[in-house]
């Protein structure tokens, strides 16, 4: 048998499936993405003035059980690496489009990957629900690496609005929660679970633009492995209780993520401190 190891999540295969040279190898990096091989340019069509093709309507994009597993792996993965993270939430002053707000966060990142060394980041979209004035509007969470000056960054959130055309509803209207800023302690594992789960693996809106994204070297990073069944077995000699699901082509276990079961996942860190000390990420 081959296991397949994430936080949290074993998959047990047979070497049917997966070959034996598969272990003690990682996976979950976009490192470990194959290049497409350039295909060759073909000549653009003539296009029909007379008749010119219908416009095409943009389906909404939503958060699918394999995106959000991922997300949280990754998450996961920057928690082991950084002592200290932040969670930062970005609203707007005004109702906006789905495709102009994602137009602005990523005005915003640019900016400030300009001015902060090894800047890091991921968020995720989400639907506003409490705000009664703008049903539905759309706001960013983010965990990042980077310490906020609160001030500053919240005039520049709400300048960058004002240059992209989301005005305030009224001119004296002070929109001091546009910017909120929340530390992480990355060795809580339960505060770090509890963020994840409120506010990636129950997202369920659907949205007309990208619903997430995460910077290149957190995309790097690696965040599961391979491995035999000894892995599992060291786990349940814990004691801590797992919960076995069979499905078609494996096995699932589901493995809770506390401080007796989170130091198994030590060799994903390990490989990862080496990721995070390149320097070709632009």
């Amino acid at each position: 048998m081959i296991l397949k190891n994430t936080y949290g999540t074993t998959a047990v295969f047979s070497e049917r499936v997966f070959k034996s040279s598969r272990f003690n190898t990682f996976t979950g990096s976009s490192l470990g993405r194959k290049k497409s091989s350039k295909k060759e340019l073909k000549p653009k069509p003539v296009e029909d003035t007379e008749n010119p093709p219908a416009e095409k309507e943009k389906k909404d994009r939503s958060m699918s059980g394999r995106t959000k597993s991922k997300i949280r792996q990754k998450l996961f993965s920057l928690s082991r690496l950084c002592k200290r993270l932040t969670f930062l939430t970005l609203t707007f002053v005004n109702k906006v489009e789905d495709e102009k707000a994602v137009v602005i966060l990523r005005k915003f990142l640019d900016n400030v990957k300009k001015r902060s060394k090894d800047f890091q980041y991921l968020w995720v979209a989400e639907r506003q629900t409490k705000n009664t004035v703008f049903t539905d509007n759309i706001h960013f969470h983010l965990i990042t690496n980077k310490y906020w000056d609160i001030k500053k960054y919240w005039n520049y959130w709400i300048d960058l609005q004002k240059k992209n055309g989301v005005l305030p509803r009224d001119e004296n209207f002070k929109a001091s929660s546009s910017l909120d800023v929340k530390g992480l302690v990355s060795n809580n594992i339960k505060g770090i679970s509890s963020y994840l789960t409120k506010y990636v693996t129950k997202n369920k809106d659907a949205f007309k633009c990208q619903v997430w994204n995460c910077s290149k070297k957190i995309s790097a990073l690696y965040t599961g492995f391979y491995s035999d069944y000894s892995f599992l077995e060291n786990i349940k000699n814990t004691g801590v209780e797992t919960k076995e699901i069979p499905l078609e082509h494996c096995n699932l276990h589901l493995i809770p993520i506390d401080k007796n079961t989170i130091r198994f996942y030590d060799r994903i860190t390990v490989k990862n401190q080496t990721v995070w000390k390149l320097k070709d990420f632009k």
